[in-house]
């Protein structure tokens, strides 16, 4: 489809989204004066709840629960590798430092014309990426993994800096996880299913989907070579909704094999010695409420009994 005219400020600023998002745009989000980041709807956080309902009562039965904070240990983030393959996506937390007179100099140069951000210090605290970096330092702090490995479910409010004015991309949104720790024969037969069993999901809530082969956006040329390594692997599927198009679809839920990768970096193994390997299958809660009203429309009454059936809506 293709893009239509902007639509005017106000409502919301998304202005060059295809026709049929205009009336999703203006009826459920509100601007904040920065692309990517909206006020939300009552009526489209029913829905971020019903799909969380509806995830949970898939949840494997022997999963540890999880919910984290919008913010990680910085040393954290830098022992995972994110700032060698994803250094443009992160968000670090910052803050005014020193007496309360320097502080209070710095705060007062915003009402005379001057720029108080150019005081800030950086803090040990970044915006977390995703929702499951902060389990594998969790697992590993536990010791010697039992040789039926780990599950667990988390969930957070994630953040990468990428301002988009598509309704499919904030730069803040939520993100729930189901994470398995353990050989790579219990990684395989946990993903393997949950590709199915996702698709199951889609279908019981009305979407049209393909899943495909994907990469993540792993930085500059090195990135390149390692995004192409990761497709060749199969490491990544992507369950993808055409929300903005059919010609590029939005990418929901991921199935993603990660290897030995945070099992060498957070020392996880078994019993035997073995460095132990992590997947996990991943789901964009807010690129699947939207995926929603724009396959059912913005009146959840008038969505199809059996799609408010599935998510008690």
């Amino acid at each position: 489809m293709n893009i239509a005219t902007p639509i005017a400020h106000g409502c919301c600023d998304h202005r060059f989204e295809p026709e049929h998002l205009h009336p999703i745009v203006s009826k459920l989000f509100m601007p904040s004066g920065v692309d990517g980041v909206y006020g939300r709807t009552g009526a489209y956080e029913s829905v971020i709840e019903a799909l969380a309902a509806l995830i949970s009562r898939h949840r494997p039965e022997s999963a540890e629960v999880f919910r984290f904070a919008p913010v990680m240990p910085r040393a954290s983030l830098e022992k995972q590798g994110y700032l060698q393959s994803f250094p443009n996506l992160i968000g670090a937390v910052s803050t005014l430092m020193g007496t309360d007179r320097e502080i209070s100099k710095s705060a007062a140069k915003h009402e005379a014309g001057g720029d108080w951000t150019e005081d800030l210090k950086p803090s040990d605290l970044v915006l977390a990426p995703a929702a499951c970096y902060p389990i594998y330092p969790i697992a590993a702090e536990r010791g010697v993994v039992p040789d039926q490995g780990y599950i667990f479910d988390v969930a957070a409010d994630c953040f990468r800096h990428e301002p988009s004015r598509h309704v499919d991309r904030f730069q803040t949104f939520r993100m729930r996880e189901y994470v398995r720790i353990g050989t790579p024969a219990q990684i395989q037969a946990f993903r393997e299913p949950w590709i199915a069993r996702a698709q199951g999901i889609a279908d019981v809530i009305g979407l049209t989907y393909t899943v495909d082969v994907a990469n993540d956006p792993f930085f500059g040329r090195v990135g390149a070579m390692m995004a192409n390594q990761q497709r060749e692997d199969a490491l990544k599927f992507e369950l993808l909704v055409p929300v903005r198009s059919a010609e590029s679809p939005t990418a929901c839920m991921s199935f993603n094999y990660h290897k030995e990768h945070f099992g060498e970096v957070w020392g996880l193994h078994n019993a035997a010695g073995d460095v132990l390997h992590t997947g996990c299958v991943a789901f964009g809660m807010d690129r699947l409420a939207v995926a929603l009203f724009v396959t059912h429309g913005v009146t959840i009454s008038d969505w199809p009994a059996s799609v408010r059936a599935a998510l008690n809506l």
